[in-house]
């Protein structure tokens, strides 16, 4: 018997405050695919190795676009939170966590805004992967 399979989402804010946007391009901010990716991994060595040692079982990817039914969506997280696995969990694929790099440019206005946008979307996804849900993390900053 396989146990839950958790789903969690971080969306882009309804409305976006800050900054100014690239005018020529659309109003998209522009990064390649490869330095995007390493501000995912700069925002997984920013968390505590304390915590990394304890991730088990989870695959980080970065994907251009969410799905069209989500087109805001910055990250997803797909799996079985650690505080939900039992002895039942064996022998299954890995979780999955996505960022999505086309939102997140689109909604911040400079690199630095990226940065700590990417940071914020990591942390929030790993953490479901502890099993922390969106309420808590709401309240911690990382919503």
């Amino acid at each position: 018997m396989q146990g839950p399979i958790a789903k969690t989402v971080c969306r882009a804010p309804p409305a976006h405050p800050r900054g100014a946007f690239v005018p020529d391009n659309g109003g998209v901010l522009e990064m390649t695919r490869e330095d995007f990716e390493e501000l995912v991994a700069e925002g997984l060595d920013r968390i505590p190795q304390e915590l990394t040692r304890l991730m088990d079982n989870v695959a980080v990817f970065v994907e251009d676009e969410p799905p069209a039914e989500a087109p805001d969506l910055l990250g997803l997280y797909e799996g079985t939170p650690l505080t939900e696995r039992g002895e039942w969990y064996a022998g299954v694929l890995p979780d999955r966590i996505t960022i999505y790099r086309g939102p997140t440019l689109r909604m911040c206005g400079s690199r630095e805004e990226v940065v700590e946008e990417v940071e914020v979307t990591v942390v929030h996804e790993v953490a479901h992967h502890f099993g922390i849900d969106d309420e808590r993390l709401h309240a911690l900053g990382y919503g």
